[in-house]
């Protein structure tokens, strides 16, 4: 038999012998390990607890699903980790929302077709930010709806206190469409501000057309208005045209009436003239004068297409054949 001896571990030369480590540093490696954990686990909690507030947006802080408070200032706030609270972004930047055609009646009782367009955001307040996140659970697709539906209604209210030739006209001075836009925007601020919180900034008109029937009538009512001015202008004409013509004959009557005058008072000068003439001639020789005028007289009765038979003998034709009278003191 075969007897092996066995030696012990510590006497073999590559066994690894084991350091005995001191008792006093055990406590101190143990605290320090719960050190760094505390640590950790301090930065975990301060890490869940900061939340970031950005620009253009609002931070609603919610325990257990009840809004609490609402931070509105960029920057780092603190909060509860979750699950005791949770943040809520809300965004504040400004939208805008067509209402889409929407028919309504006006004043008069006819009806126009209307298309507005609203511009809004968010107002920028504890209390409108939580109204808003409990009217439409932060949904701006949800407000923009509600919305369109309080343009709708306002847009009704608005048009029935004016008539259509307030808001369709050809005169630019009667068209007062500035007024409806401003009516439309006060009624619709107050309604969404104390509804939803939401802040209107701006409200105007996209678009305006008619329905085939108010369309036809405001033709009609146009072509009459037009047919009227024309039939007071024509009036007007035809008055000044008959001013014009009395003061034309008026002013005709006087001028003849003068120049008849004057005529007649030149042709009486002429006449006396013209007798003084022949008296004078008359008185120096009778017998010229009587030849002068027998000539004149033929000259105003007889032309080139004249055929007179008289006798050669009757004045005034006597003097074609007849010899004048000699001279008085010619022997």
């Amino acid at each position: 038999m075969k007897i092996t001896a066995i030696t012990p571990a510590s006497d073999t030369p590559n066994a690894v012998q084991r350091q005995s480590v001191p008792p006093a540093r055990l406590p101190r490696k143990r605290a320090l390990r719960i050190a760094v954990a505390a640590l950790l686990v301090l930065l975990a909690v301060l890490t869940a607890s900061l939340l970031e507030v950005r620009a253009g947006s609002a931070t609603v802080i919610t325990r257990f699903g009840d809004p609490v408070r609402v931070h509105l200032t960029p920057g780092l706030a603190w909060r509860l980790p979750t699950p005791f609270e949770s943040p809520l972004n809300v965004d504040l930047r400004i939208r805008s929302t067509s209402s889409g055609l929407q028919d309504v009646g006006t004043r008069d009782g006819l009806r126009v077709l209307v298309q507005a367009w609203v511009i809004w955001k968010v107002k920028s307040d504890d209390t409108d930010v939580l109204r808003f996140i409990r009217a439409v659970q932060n949904q701006p697709d949800e407000a923009a709806r509600q919305i369109r539906t309080f343009i709708g209604s306002a847009l009704e209210t608005t048009a029935s206190n004016y008539a259509l030739s307030d808001i369709v006209n050809v005169d630019r001075k009667k068209i007062k469409i500035a007024q409806f836009e401003e009516q439309l925007q006060t009624q619709l601020k107050t309604q969404l501000l104390n509804s939803y919180g939401i802040d209107v900034i701006q409200t105007g008109i996209e678009r305006l057309t008619l329905p085939a029937v108010t369309l036809n009538a405001t033709v009609d009512r146009m072509r009459a208005e037009r047919e009227t001015i024309a039939a007071e202008r024509t009036a007007e004409g035809k008055r000044l045209a008959a001013e014009i013509h009395s003061t034309a004959d008026r002013d005709a009557r006087i001028l003849e009436a003068d120049a008849s005058v004057k005529a007649a008072a030149i042709t009486a000068a002429a006449q006396r003239d013209a007798a003084s003439i022949y008296g004078k001639a008359w008185r120096s020789d009778p017998q010229l004068y009587e030849l002068l005028r027998s000539l004149d007289t033929l000259r105003s009765i007889v032309n080139s297409t004249t055929r007179i038979v008289l006798r050669t003998d009757a004045a005034p034709f006597s003097t074609l054949v007849q010899e004048p009278d000699p001279l008085k003191g010619k022997k």
